[in-house]
This record gives C-alpha cells, structure tokens and sequence, in this order.
C-alpha cells in the first residue's frame, strides 16, 4: 500500500548517527553471539554475514529504546510542529548541498544545477533555508551521497552490513560514510560545541520525525529484518541511479 512504501522510505532514515567510543565495544559485543539465521528461510545473496547483521540490528533496537527513541519522542512532544518544520528543513537545505557537489561529481549538470538553485533559494528567500520555498516552486529533491557517486561509476555495492548505531549499509556504503561526513559543511563548524549541539539536533529530529513509521513498520513487519535490508537494498540498487551499473551479486560463489 502506499502508507506502507512511504513508512518504508522514512524508516531508511531512523538513528544513523555518527561514530561514538561505545560503538567499537558494543560491536564487540553483538559478535560474541550473533543471531541465528531464521530455520527454512533462504539466504539472500547479499547477505552472506546475515547473522552478525541481524545481531547488530538488535543491538541498534535495545540503544535506539533505550536513549534515541525517548529523547526524539520528548523533543517532539515539547516542539511545536512549525519549530520542528523549521528544524527539518534548514538541515534539508544544508543536505541539498552535499546533493549538488556529488551531482556534479557524477557529471550530472541538469541535476548539480537544480539543486544549486534549491540550496540558493532557500537559503536567500527561506530565512537560511527554515522555509522550504524550492519545493513549492516545484523544485525537486533527490538526495545523493558519495556511496551513490561511486554506485554511478560502477562500483558494485558489496554485501549488506549492518553497521552499530548507523544502521543499514553495505560495504560500498560504509567506505563512503567519511566522505560524505567530510563534506557535510556543518560539520566543520567550530567551537566544538556549536558543531556537536548541531549534530544532536539534526539527529533528534530526523528520529522524531520516524517515530509513527517505525511504530508501523513493527507492527505490519513479519520479520522486520528482512523488510529493512530488501528496501535498503533497493533504494540503493546502482542500477536505480545509472541503468549501466552492476547486478546482485553472490558473495558466496
């Protein structure tokens, strides 16, 4: 249905925060003792590390209860929707940017150029980019990352991984993950304390605004963690973004 496709497409968002000193030990801990593998489910191609995955998926869920899920519900709950509008939109707006430089990276001019003029016209007409005036003039957003970027020239994704707090990726993915930290702008923000208020922000409204997906997502889910890695997958499938791009691949052949 489409209520379940739209869940779907704001669950690809929920809690990815950046790298924190307890990540390495809770990995640790989740590969002490992986999940087992569903009996009598057959096995994805790309996910020939499924039970370590589905180990770490858990170990997300049990953070994301315990600190993410409550501080985004209790953000949302005292923020006024307009506020929380505002909020979403200006870190959107920073987004667009990253967008035009990897369109542009991809030698995709059309595309670098529309969102040139999303990011400089919110950003001039929508008081920093809190108004997402762009949209409504019809300008449309499709969001790229250094991931996409090496997708466009052929490189394949690699296996599905599961990374700690940053949730689904691939191998492809994740090699990306510090370029695209790298050139977030907000992140070269100093003092310090400005950039990581930012960034606490940025991802306190990104999961209060999952909150009603991920509630359905549970609730209509048989087995959520394939429902998660089939739509990632999909989402990022190169051949979405390039029809000349690579296949699935098995990593056990």
């Amino acid at each position: 249905s489409t209520r379940v496709t739209l869940t779907l497409e704001k669950i690809s968002v929920v809690v990815r925060l950046k790298a924190a000193p307890v990540c390495v030990s809770g990995a640790c801990v989740v590969l002490a003792g992986c999940a087992a593998v569903p009996e009598g489910q057959a096995r994805h191609p790309q996910d020939p590390w499924e039970g370590y995955n589905r180990s770490m998926l858990a170990f997300n869920d049990t953070v994301d209860d315990a600190v993410f899920k409550p501080v985004a519900t209790a953000y949302k709950t005292v923020t006024p929707q307009p506020m929380r509008t505002g909020v979403t939109n200006f870190f959107g707006n920073v987004g667009d940017l990253w967008s035009m430089v990897n369109y542009v990276l991809q030698g995709r001019g059309e595309q670098a150029y529309n969102h040139m003029v999303r990011f400089t016209t919110n950003t001039v007409f929508g008081l920093g980019g809190v108004l997402d005036i762009a949209t409504e003039a019809q300008i449309a957003r499709e969001r790229q990352d250094f991931g996409l970027t090496l997708a466009h020239w052929g490189m394949k994704p690699g296996p599905y991984l599961v990374l700690p707090f940053f949730g689904p990726s691939t191998v492809r993915d994740t090699v990306a993950l510090p370029v695209d930290w790298r050139g977030y702008v907000l992140d070269d923000i100093y003092p310090v304390s400005v950039r990581n208020s930012l960034a606490a922000l940025r991802w306190t409204d990104k999961r209060a605004n999952v909150l009603d997906a991920s509630d359905t997502l549970d609730a209509v889910a048989l087995d959520r963690y394939s429902l998660v890695r089939d739509f990632y997958l999909q989402r990022r499938d190169p051949r979405a973004q390039d029809e000349n791009a690579g296949q699935v691949e098995d990593f056990d052949n």
